[in-house]
């Protein structure tokens, strides 16, 4: 049925003029440079964060460490998407980026998952043992 949905939907967009976008420059420049300042900001943040977790001893700072990492490596992929579909020509672009987006997102999510859970439960990051 999803599919179904999926594949109307495509011959919409390709058949219908309106689904097609046009941003004037001036609002795509203004959202490049919108992003990009957050992008700064959220990555200064997370560089305080991490120099904070590294100065504080604890018993689960390596596992703080990792999930800032992770959330870091995260954040900049969602960066990095919004500029993709900032660039985006068609409704159809955008829906095949997201698409694309959260497949692979998905994947990383559950490799993050193991690599958080191997972290903790590993002897040198056994949590019951400290």
């Amino acid at each position: 049925m999803a599919r179904f949905a999926e594949m109307s939907l495509k011959g919409r967009v390709m058949s219908d003029p309106k689904l097609t976008m046009e941003v004037p420059p001036q609002v795509r420049d203004f959202a490049v440079k919108s992003v990009d300042q957050a992008e700064r900001a959220i990555l200064s943040f997370m560089e305080s964060a991490s120099k904070s977790v590294a100065m504080v001893p604890s018993p689960m700072n390596d596992a703080a460490q990792q999930a800032l990492a992770i959330t870091e490596k995260n954040l900049k992929a969602t960066f990095e998407h919004a500029r993709k579909l900032m660039n985006a020509k068609d409704i159809k672009e955008v829906m095949q980026l997201q698409t694309e987006f959260l497949r692979n997102q998905f994947g990383i999510a559950t490799e993050q998952s193991k690599q958080m859970i191997g972290g903790i439960a590993s002897p040198g990051g056994d949590v019951a043992k400290e």
